[in-house]
């Protein structure tokens, strides 16, 4: 039981900072100008990985630990979504994150952010309902 609550815990912290971030934060990049997007960029990002990858990580070993225990469907679908949200956050989100910090960000990385990031918000909700599902 303190496996789930803990999954519970972590899945309801990154879903209410993914949609902070699809929301609020995300969006609010296009305001700044490149300079200050760049400066402001620096301290998001080391900020941010100071939250998200603790969450992830254990979050990841959750799903691995409750996948090997029991081995039931749900915690297989659960254990590959998170995959997914690793996968993406790996292939996509840091290249771009990775285009902002180099200065080299348009108007249509910002946008290409704010829409592929919807990916993650389906990926973290879904991820959320199951673990609800699975208590």
């Amino acid at each position: 039981m303190v496996l789930e609550i803990a999954n519970i815990v972590i899945a309801f912290g990154l879903v209410v900072l993914i949609w902070s971030v699809q929301l609020l934060i995300y969006p609010s990049f296009k305001y700044y100008t490149k300079n200050n997007l760049y400066t402001w960029h620096k301290k998001y990002t080391i900020l941010m990985s100071v939250l998200v990858i603790p969450l992830m990580l254990s979050q990841l070993i959750i799903a691995a630990i409750a996948l090997l225990k029991t081995g039931s469907f749900i915690l297989y679908i659960h254990f590959t979504l998170v995959c997914l949200t690793w996968i993406s956050t790996l292939l996509i989100f840091v290249p771009l994150h990775n285009v902002i910090s180099n200065q080299n960000a348009t108007k249509n990385t910002l946008k290409k952010l704010v829409k592929l990031n919807w990916l993650r918000v389906i990926l973290w909700s879904f991820i959320f309902i199951i673990s609800i599902l699975n208590l």
